[in-house]
């Protein structure tokens, strides 16, 4: 790995501690994060910047507080997507991994977590991945024994995938035999939620041409809503999530057919 992917993976890790201790804490100063993590004022000054952008804090004279932004129409960009709960998201894409097997036909959804994911297919063979996430395919590509369809359509500025006509049109003509799907926000009584409707469409259809529907969502969604529905809870054949889950919500969808994977 060059020192530049080093310097960028560390910078990651850096602000999505910082969330995590600003969530926990309620409350962070810039010298106790300066001491935390050994890094120089601007540096930290810099992140808290970012992740104010982000929609991820709240910056406060000295230091940062919880942004408490919870409004369902709200998506944060991906680089606001890159540095929440990354540790969850890393052992949740472990698990799904470790789900494709060689000559799947599979979809990975565009999304950090499924970015975690297909890092983690170096190995398997004679695998077809349909994508619609330029950073995914991007690192994909790298594989031997992955070959990559990218959907084409239009762009979403930030978010580095592709939606629209165009794509919709070409993924519904295939058939696959799993979908890894990513969802802003889920709860068992409304199923997985977006907050946009090109977004929303395009996974509708990745469910529908799948044999096996598998969501991959972070213990810090369930239990909230987006704008707009693309899968039910009971159309979900896997559900992969971290330890967060409650005891309630596994057995709900347990109740509803749903295999519930716990990563850890």
């Amino acid at each position: 790995m060059s020192d530049k992917t080093t310097e960028v993976l560390f910078a990651e890790e850096r602000r999505a501690q910082i969330v995590e201790l600003v969530n926990e804490r309620k409350k962070v100063l810039v010298p106790d994060l300066i001491d935390h993590f050994k890094v120089s004022p601007a540096t930290i000054r810099g992140d808290l910047r970012d992740l104010e952008a982000a929609g991820l804090i709240k910056r406060t004279h000295g230091g940062a507080i919880p942004s408490g932004f919870s409004k369902v129409g709200f998506e944060p960009d991906t680089s606001a997507k890159n540095v929440s709960r990354l540790a969850e998201k890393r052992l949740i894409a472990q698990a799904a991994a470790e789900m494709v097997e060689d000559g799947d036909i599979v979809i990975l959804d565009a999304g950090t977590t499924t970015l975690e994911m297909a890092k983690l297919l170096r190995d398997k063979r004679n695998v077809t991945a349909i994508v619609n996430d330029l950073n995914i395919a991007m690192c994909l590509q790298q594989f031997d024994g992955i070959n990559v369809i990218i959907l084409g359509g239009t762009l979403r500025k930030n978010l580095h995938c592709t939606v629209g006509p165009f794509a919709n049109n070409l993924l519904s003509e295939l058939n696959v035999d799993k979908a890894f799907l990513g969802s802003n926000a889920f709860s068992v009584q409304k199923g997985c939620t977006t907050p946009d409707i090109n977004q929303a469409e395009i996974k509708k259809i990745m469910v529908k041409v799948a044999t096996q529907v598998i969501v991959l969502c972070d213990s810090s969604k369930i239990g909230k809503s987006s704008f707009l529905q693309f899968v039910p809870a009971g159309e979900i054949h896997t559900f992969v999530t971290d330890a967060g889950i409650g005891e309630l919500d596994r057995n709900e969808l347990n109740e509803l057919g749903v295999d519930v994977k716990i990563a850890r």
